[in-house]
């Protein structure tokens, strides 16, 4: 940073109507004496989630699809839904992983476009 002395780049990300307390705790918390913001915009997909059957047992899958075609762009177990069947019967997280997706890729929408 300045004068060659050592420097951290902290990130802080909140609402627009968080800053100002955000600001507050940086100030307390650290050594600064200033701080830099930007608003930052968001662009997300359309998610539903579903419910799929596997030889485990039933794991939550969102489906992430674009907002104008319909099409689905992302499948993904959800990651807690698996680690819990994983630890419950003693298999791998990447084996439930891997037959959750399976099972709703097999069961998703045919009239939008692969995955």
């Amino acid at each position: 940073m300045k004068k060659s002395r050592p420097g951290i780049l902290l990130t802080v990300l909140c609402a627009p109507d968080r800053v100002a307390v955000c600001e507050a705790v940086l100030f307390r918390e650290t050594t600064t004496l200033g701080i830099r913001h930007r608003l930052q915009m968001r662009s997300i997909l359309q998610r539903t989630i579903h419910t799929v059957a596997t030889p485990y047992g039933n794991v939550r899958v969102k489906i992430a699809q674009q907002p104008t075609t319909g099409a689905i762009v992302n499948i993904q177990p959800e990651y807690e839904d698996c680690a819990q069947l994983a630890r419950q019967l003693d298999v791998p997280w990447r084996e439930v992983h891997r037959v959750a997706l399976h099972a709703a890729e097999q069961n998703a929408p045919r009239t939008t476009a692969a995955v």
